[in-house]
């Protein structure tokens, strides 16, 4: 084990040498290229700020509103049948939109009720299991200009809810 922690530390300076003499040796101006990609990732910066920003403001108007407790009351008779408990259902729709928001979600439960609780160890592992599907769709899509979706939400949701249920049983 010992082994491995000594080469993760070396492994990011190796790539980085390893594409700025494989630059050289094929007579690339490695400098300008890297200007020019950094140029390109400002462009991308500003690009998602507005997107970055709207998700950001409506997630906290959410939590900051009660609605998601609200939510999570009304589906709670569901949930208890399929042993989810009620205080996770936040967590499971601020994480399609927000990994941060949602982060302070399961924050907030490992205070509650502790890390090593069913309900910690739930939300933890179904953090790891989903994804931040609109913020992520809605970044890379507009980013890169695509404009038909086809059936990407229709897959990330069911990706999602299958680490939901992988999360369920996992823990139960």
């Amino acid at each position: 084990m010992q082994f491995l922690v000594y080469i993760s530390a070396f492994i990011i300076p190796i790539v980085m040498f390893y594409i700025i003499l494989h630059g050289v040796v094929n007579k690339v101006s490695v400098y300008d290229v890297f200007i020019e990609g950094a140029k390109d990732g400002l462009k991308t910066v500003v690009g998602i700020v507005p997107t970055l920003i709207g998700l950001m403001v409506a997630v906290g108007v959410l939590r900051a509103s009660g609605f998601l407790d609200f939510v999570a009351g009304l589906l709670s008779g569901v949930t208890d049948m399929i042993n989810l408990p009620a205080p996770v259902v936040p967590v499971i729709l601020v994480r399609m939109f927000s990994s941060s928001a949602a982060t302070g979600l399961v924050l907030d439960i490992f205070k509650n009720y502790g890390p090593d609780s069913h309900i910690g160890q739930l939300v933890s592992i179904m953090m790891s299991c989903t994804e931040t599907i609109f913020y992520t769709m809605s970044v890379y899509f507009m980013t890169v200009k695509v404009t038909k979706t086809r059936w990407t939400l229709a897959g990330a949701l069911v990706a999602t809810l299958a680490g939901i249920v992988a999360s369920i049983c996992l823990v139960s």
